[in-house]
């Protein structure tokens, strides 16, 4: 069904807020682990957050992008996890219309955002392997900081555009209890390419890319240890699991990304073609929002340091002096 060709009333009638049919024991349950997730998702990624800022050893170029992923991921769990939750339990937007663009616009951001950093992460594990000299002497956590400046600010103006020229009064469709936008199909073909088809070609490519060299790295660390000392023999054993566990690690973040992000980019793909529901809107932005509760769990269970860095700040050791030096990598 295309939107744009019924009448408001039509639009409004297919788009009804149906009767809520769960008991009241079943709604407070389902508004307990609402509340539960969305919890889990802004604490877990402010640990994150607390973490790369506070621990002087993490301030690495690498550890840029993840703090900048995490801050993403802490928006997400506020203003898309939070009103997409409420609304899929009230079956019906009880935020009226101006928070619906608002909400809009912020999903558009978040997610192009959050694609593009993870892009940045393929590009920075695949230079740190392919050329790790170039990266240790061009990679500064100054430059990184100007890269992530500069994909957020490319990031805000493109979805300020997309949605400047889409949005429109007959284009937009609000119905009570409902939120829904309509957009134009040259601008919708343009949206696909930047910020779906572009940026995960290039997190496939390269992550291929990462896979690749680490099992080469390992390969030819692991002749090379059979006719080297002990010593030698350590600290290049050493190197070959931080590079193998890098890109495992890369390759989990990877895949869980892209299947959280799927249904959202089938629904996009489809949108002309199937009949727009309200349970499938909720089901895919779900989805592509639980990615953001996931991440942080990623890292707790491949990342010691993470590990060791919320104990320390659950136990409020981070308020003793100097405990931004404590050594969290060993």
């Amino acid at each position: 069904m295309n939107v744009t060709e019924l009448n408001l009333s039509d639009i409004c009638e297919h788009f009804s807020c149906p009767e809520r049919s769960v008991s009241p024991a079943v709604y407070i349950l389902l508004y307990v682990c609402s509340a539960a997730v969305v919890l889990l998702t802004v604490c877990g990624n402010l640990l994150v957050i607390i973490s790369v800022l506070h621990f002087k050893q993490l301030h690495t170029p690498a550890n840029m992008l993840v703090l900048s992923l995490a801050v993403t991921d802490f928006f997400v769990g506020i203003f898309v996890m939070l009103p997409i939750l409420i609304w899929t339990i009230e079956s019906c937007w009880i935020f009226g219309s101006e928070f619906c663009t608002i909400f809009w616009l912020i999903v558009g951001f978040l997610t192009i955002l959050s694609i593009y950093t993870i892009a940045l992460i393929a590009v920075d594990r695949y230079v740190a392997l392919s050329n790790p000299f170039l990266y240790t002497n061009k990679i500064s956590r100054r430059t990184m900081s100007i890269v992530i400046h500069f994909n957020f600010l490319v990031c805000l103006t493109y979805n300020i555009v997309f949605y400047y020229f889409n949005i429109t009064f007959t284009s937009y469709i609000m119905c009570p209890g409902e939120c829904f936008i309509s957009l134009n199909e040259v601008w919708s073909v343009i949206d696909l390419v930047y910020s779906f088809l572009f940026p995960l070609s290039v997190i496939i490519i390269l992550y291929s890319r990462v896979f690749l060299i680490a099992k080469k790295h390992a390969t030819a660390i692991r002749e090379l240890n059979n006719h080297t000392r002990p010593q030698t023999q350590k600290i290049t054993s050493h190197s070959m699991k931080s590079e193998r566990k890098a890109a495992k690690v890369l390759g989990v973040l990877v895949s869980v990304f892209l299947a959280c992000l799927l249904p959202f980019l089938i629904y996009n793909l489809l949108g002309d073609v199937v009949e727009q529901r309200t349970e499938t809107i909720h089901k895919v932005l779900i989805m592509l929002s639980l990615n953001s509760t996931i991440n942080p769990v990623i890292y707790a269970l491949f990342y010691p340091w993470f590990r060791r860095c919320i104990k320390l700040i659950i136990t409020l050791k981070i308020f003793q002096t100097d405990s931004a030096l404590i050594n969290v990598l060993s």
